[in-house]
């Protein structure tokens, strides 16, 4: 699968120094159908989780967004 960065994920990732490293190391590891999809995942060096939302159509997953979250998440 390809993955690709939207110019919005990008400039997420500048500003709250998530390397892209961690964002692929994510993305390859989960097993994704298609669609519109949330990740929350603990990564070291993060005080809160990150948030990764992506879209996956046709092999290729276009990261909307990405951030971590400040707040805890109610379920």
């Amino acid at each position: 699968m390809k993955i690709k960065l939207s110019r919005h994920a990008k400039r997420r990732a500048r500003l709250y120094g998530i390397p892209k490293t961690a964002l692929f190391s994510i993305l390859e590891n989960a097993e994704l159908s298609e669609g519109k999809h949330e990740i929350v995942k603990a990564v070291e060096g993060f005080k809160f989780p990150l948030k990764i939302v992506v879209n996956v159509e046709s092999d290729i997953i276009t990261v909307i967004t990405n951030y971590p979250m400040k707040k805890e998440r109610k379920q």
